[in-house]
């Protein structure tokens, strides 16, 4: 079991964020905020696939005009993320954000600052203070060395959390984000240490789904196995919901999800392999897509590994030339040649 760091408790609408609760998942729309109808439609999808919280972009005030209808049609609570304009955050307040999003990078004036934590306060919401590495302006003067880097990121995270706790708001979600896995694993590191604030990890980008599941896994995987994270966003260019699935492989990998389908073990196959194992392995894979039971499946090629997996399986097969051994909890139940393994496997899958 990983221990995580402790932190204090925040509320976003009903969700708590922080050590006390289980990670949250989180994702953001991809289509125009004014699309209300289309905006609704995904945020449903995503909260169908896990996600718990979903932010919205709010660049213009029609934005926020949208965001102010759609609250009112879906039940999972909305973050407005807001990037230059401290009136978007103010009418995203007012419109009913369960928090709102802010980057220091690019909201700077003291008097701006202090009238969103106001607002904040008194509608009781809450507000992530996210730093991106791409933001901050004076690594855009010149090559930063990483430690000048994490270091200016360190800077103006402490400077914005000053403001919020000299105004007595404590209602904190910290992040700071890179492109790049190591300087986003060392900032948080440094951020985890310093504050006892949650902390909503992600990478600012990571590529096409295909190219965004390894930096992901490393940079969101290593900080959440230290025991650093309460929620996370993984960053691909592509559909929400495959974001969606790639957070929850991470958390599920780490024993921080209760898996709630079928999980598939595949032996990866060698020369001891007497029949098609990727072939079997797919059609079974097709067979449990539309199940939504927690179970374990082994499809395994050979007797080396097979009867350890069978043993923690609930169902599994250890295929031989021509022929198959069939376990149900860890138990043989039965010995099916070769063409008789996928009946016997979907039949096993209905009994179970």
């Amino acid at each position: 079991m990983i221990k995580r760091r402790r932190t204090v408790t925040v509320k976003v609408g009903p969700v708590k964020i922080g050590s006390s609760a289980p990670v949250v998942i989180q994702s953001m729309t991809k289509v125009p905020t004014v699309d209300i109808a289309r905006c609704v439609r995904q945020i449903n999808q995503l909260a169908k696939a896990g996600c718990r919280l979903v932010r919205i972009a709010v660049p213009r005030r029609d934005d926020t005009a949208a965001f102010a209808k759609i609250v009112q049609k879906v039940d999972v609570p909305l973050i407005a993320d807001v990037h230059f304009s401290p009136n978007r955050a103010i009418e995203a307040i007012e419109a009913g954000a369960a928090k709102v999003r802010l980057n220091p990078g690019n909201i700077k004036n003291r008097e701006s600052i202090l009238r969103i934590i106001d607002a904040a306060k008194m509608h009781k919401i809450a507000i992530r203070i996210g730093v991106n590495e791409a933001s901050i302006r004076d690594l855009k003067k010149q090559a930063v060395p990483i430690e000048k880097r994490t270091a200016l990121m360190l800077k103006e995270m402490k400077r914005y959390v000053r403001l919020f706790e000299n105004r007595k708001f404590e209602k904190l979600v910290l992040s700071a984000k890179s492109s790049d896995c190591l300087r986003t694993i060392e900032i948080n590191r440094r951020i985890a240490g310093t504050f006892d604030y949650p902390i909503h990890l992600g990478l600012t980008h990571a590529g096409l789904p295909e190219d965004a599941q390894i930096p992901s896994a490393i940079g969101l995987g290593t900080l959440l196995a230290e025991g650093i994270g309460d929620t996370i966003r993984v960053s691909a260019a592509g559909s929400p919901i495959i974001e969606t699935k790639i957070a929850k492989q991470i958390l599920i990998a780490l024993g921080l999800y209760q898996r709630s389908t079928p999980e598939l073990i595949v032996c990866p196959t060698c020369a001891r392999a007497e029949i098609d194992v990727i072939k079997l392995a797919r059609r079974i894979e097709k067979a449990i897509r539309d199940i939504d039971v927690p179970m374990r499946i082994a499809v395994m090629g050979c007797i080396v590994n097979g009867p350890g997996e069978a043993a923690d399986a609930d169902l599994a097969v250890c295929a031989a030339k021509n022929k198959a051994y069939i376990y149900r909890k860890g138990r043989k139940i039965s010995t099916v040649p070769e063409g008789k393994i996928i009946p016997t496997m979907l039949k096993e899958l209905q009994n179970l």
